[in-house]
């Protein structure tokens, strides 16, 4: 059983596994990322579930946004669920697609069945701090001076991941760090700024998943345990010495933590 390419509407690429009838689990990735840094978690949960992964809009076959924001993101999410008729999924957003998620149930409330919020946070930070600042310019700063993805992917990808990470996630995390559009890549990074939905965690009312690694330094662990504290819902796990890329160096950490969560919605 393989995760199969397809496409939506002539506007987003995404894979998908298992049965169309049984109920949905969709896989949104990060900034650098693509649908198929989800295909071991597609295929370990297709027997039971009918697991979708998307490529963000301008990554893979999926077409820009014209504008470009974390709100925008969302409605283009919720255009793709409605194009594949993916009623109540169960979301599992990572990094920015953990934002993704976290705007579009602020608007859509009762859209969900249940959400994973890997890796992410309810804020960036105010635009012109000091770390906010730093952070982009790390990232975009190369592009700027004449990098490629391609060339920036493997220490953009040593950066993110934690101990002793599997070899062949970091391996198809460098490649799709490497492939992704640096104009996509540097529209995703400025849509970051200004994103605050703080106020929003008290708010969400679904069964929700608050997922850490210990050593990542995009959303480090002390804050995602602060975020799940606000989320009346939430349960909180962290898994010990992995980065930011937990899927993908800790597929068997991540795929126990998720599937705990899961059996918890029967």
């Amino acid at each position: 059983m393989g995760a199969g390419r397809k496409t939506a509407n002539g506007r987003f690429g995404y894979k998908a596994a298992g049965d169309a009838a049984s109920a949905p689990l969709v896989f949104l990735h990060g900034i650098g990322g693509a649908a198929r840094g989800w295909r071991r978690q597609m295929l370990a949960f297709a027997p039971a579930w009918h697991t979708v992964a998307w490529d963000m809009p301008g990554y893979g076959a999926s077409l820009p946004l014209a504008d470009v924001s974390i709100a925008t993101l969302a409605d283009a999410l919720a255009d793709f669920l409605a194009a594949l008729k993916l009623e109540r999924p169960v979301l599992v957003g990572h990094s920015i697609g953990g934002m993704i998620v976290q705007r579009f149930i602020a608007d859509r409330p009762d859209a969900a069945r249940a959400v994973v919020l890997a890796q992410t946070s309810p804020a960036f930070g105010r635009p012109d701090g000091d770390w906010q600042r730093k952070f982009i310019e790390d990232r975009l700063g190369p592009l700027d001076r004449g990098e490629t993805m391609a060339t920036m992917a493997p220490k953009l990808v040593a950066d993110l991941v934690g101990d002793a990470p599997d070899a062949d996630g970091v391996a198809l995390a460098t490649a799709s760090m490497a492939a992704t559009d640096a104009a996509s890549y540097r529209s995703m990074m400025l849509a970051l700024v200004g994103f605050d939905l703080k106020d929003a965690l008290a708010r969400i009312a679904v069964p929700t998943l608050v997922l850490s690694g210990s050593k990542d330094g995009n959303a480090p662990a002390s804050m995602m345990r602060r975020m799940a504290d606000a989320i009346p819902c939430a349960q909180y796990v962290e898994l010990e010495g992995c980065g930011h890329l937990a899927n993908l160096e800790r597929p068997d950490e991540f795929d126990a933590a998720l599937r705990g969560f899961l059996e918890t919605l029967a």
